[in-house]
């Protein structure tokens, strides 16, 4: 197999995993390349996503970085085998791939943690208010690149239904709950939308009233993805320009700290539906 011209984000994590534990273990990579039967920059592109490793030659390496993780390991084995098309694909070349990485790490996160100041959530979005938000994107989306994101907006959120749906955790702001992104009824209607959300057993969504005050990282969107073990967790930071995607042990544990603190100041889940209901009433 060849090498990829573009890896997903993904592919390069697992990269990324790799060349860590080659480096925890102090592992040249000239010693590397000789267990894995490679030369040095065919070493290089594994590292960066750019090629493909196979599970054996994976536990290979592990083995040699005197990895004991079984857990880890078998994580890792997971990612790299030979990844099926998957509905997300079908917008490859038609979306950026940034975007198609999103629907990939939620896909593989048994616990998604979203935060958001201004938003509601994407993955609890209804269609016109997605539809208004995506309105306003600078420079103005033609109508067929509108149409292609809306539909992807939607077909993500299959992720939350199903017989085994991924367990979430939204905190909102009751600022996004009092933005009328489309006007009054499309508010009240995502508001409604969002009760019945919250009604699920795997999905909590969580208010922090205007009363709780200033918390880490106020007006920051981000979703923190649960991975099958948490050194394989990950953190999606949105920007202006497009996702970020971080997980350097010293930022996630940022971040999981941010999130807690966040938690704290929430109302509880009853609470929330109460603000949702009183908010909803008003419009």
């Amino acid at each position: 197999m060849g090498a990829r011209t573009s890896p997903t984000e993904r592919q390069r994590r697992l990269g990324a995993e790799l060349k860590r534990m080659r480096l925890a273990a102090g592992v040249s990579a000239e010693t590397a390349a000789g267990l894995l039967k490679v030369d040095r920059p065919r070493l290089s592109q594994i590292e960066q996503g750019y090629r493909a490793i196979s599970s054996d030659r994976l536990r290979t390496l592990a083995c040699n970085c005197d990895c004991a993780d079984e857990a880890y390991i078998d994580a890792l084995a997971a990612m790299a085998q030979p990844s099926r098309r998957a509905w997300w694909d079908r917008y490859r070349g038609t979306l950026p791939a940034q975007l198609l990485d999103i629907a990939e790490l939620e896909a593989h996160s048994p616990h998604l943690r979203t935060a958001l100041a201004v938003h509601i959530p994407g993955l609890l979005q209804t269609f016109d208010h997605a539809l208004a938000v995506f309105g306003v994107a600078v420079p103005q989306l033609p109508e067929h690149e509108l149409a292609l994101r809306l539909e992807f907006r939607m077909e993500r959120q299959e992720v939350l239904g199903g017989v085994q749906p991924t367990r979430y955790t939204g905190i909102v702001h009751e600022a996004a709950l009092r933005m009328q992104f489309g006007g009054a009824r499309v508010a009240k209607a995502q508001l409604e939308h969002l009760l019945t959300q919250s009604e699920q057993d795997h999905i909590t969504i969580l208010a922090i009233p205007f009363s709780a005050g200033a918390f880490p990282g106020s007006g920051q969107t981000l979703t923190y993805a649960e991975g099958p073990v948490p050194q394989l967790d990950t953190v999606q930071v949105d920007s202006t320009h497009g996702p970020e995607y971080v997980h350097a042990e010293a930022q996630l544990n940022k971040y999981r700290a941010h999130l807690d603190w966040m938690e704290k100041i929430t109302l509880s889940p009853q609470g929330t539906r109460d603000l949702i209901r009183s908010i909803a009433q008003e419009l």
